[in-house]
């Protein structure tokens, strides 16, 4: 990881302990090497910097690309984040991760695009099934837990509530599942990767 995204995240890590009491259940289960596609629920801004420090290393993660803006125009870069729009994801969001993960690089993806609005796990969008189908890397599901009630939508501040994270087991494909195309085998991926999703604990 680059100087910048070190200095965040072990600020990062110690704020999350310290405030949110935050803790990895199942961190054996972690791939922490080569290529991986991290999917978990989203609940709040949070996540993603919650979700990236339960990992050793770096990973990248996509940002809603209105926040690049001012200060952050320069600093989300370096702290590895992908610009995308939420509501109409485009091409080139998409083939920056493909490529990411193509060169051993592990990419943390919400598949429900936007942060839930009532803390409930919703559906997933199809974009994700297509990243798995071009890629065909390792899918390590996620669940955090907590982040919604700390700092929900529409909240001005975080509220100090505990936060987890809940490691769970690759998520396996069949060779069919992944070599077929098509919207509809897309999402059926997608819908794979998010009851994995909901099938982890909530702590």
């Amino acid at each position: 990881m680059n100087s910048f995204y070190w200095v965040f995240y072990t600020l990062f890590k110690s704020i999350s302990k310290a405030f949110f009491s935050w803790k990895v259940v199942n961190r054996e289960k972690l791939i922490e090497d080569g290529p991986v596609l991290i999917v978990s629920n989203h609940q709040s801004f949070l996540d993603p910097p919650m979700l990236g420090i339960s990992y050793e290393d770096g990973i990248y993660f996509f940002a809603r690309k209105t926040l690049f803006q001012g200060i952050f125009k320069w600093a989300l870069p370096l702290c590895q984040a992908i610009p995308i729009d939420q509501e109409n994801p485009d091409a080139a969001s998409l083939k920056h991760v493909i490529r990411l993960l193509k060169s051993g690089k592990r990419v943390l993806v919400f598949p429900e695009g936007s942060r839930t609005p009532d803390g409930e796990i919703h559906d997933g969008m199809g974009g994700i099934g297509l990243i798995l189908s071009k890629t065909k890397v390792p899918v390590q599901p996620l669940r955090i837990s907590g982040a919604y009630e700390a700092f929900p939508i529409g909240a001005r501040f975080p509220r100090l509530r505990p936060v987890t994270v809940t490691v769970g087991d690759p998520i396996p494909f069949t060779p069919a599942e992944l070599n077929a195309k098509g919207k509809d085998a897309y999402q059926h991926l997608t819908d794979k990767i998010m009851d994995a999703i909901r099938s982890l604990p909530a702590e």
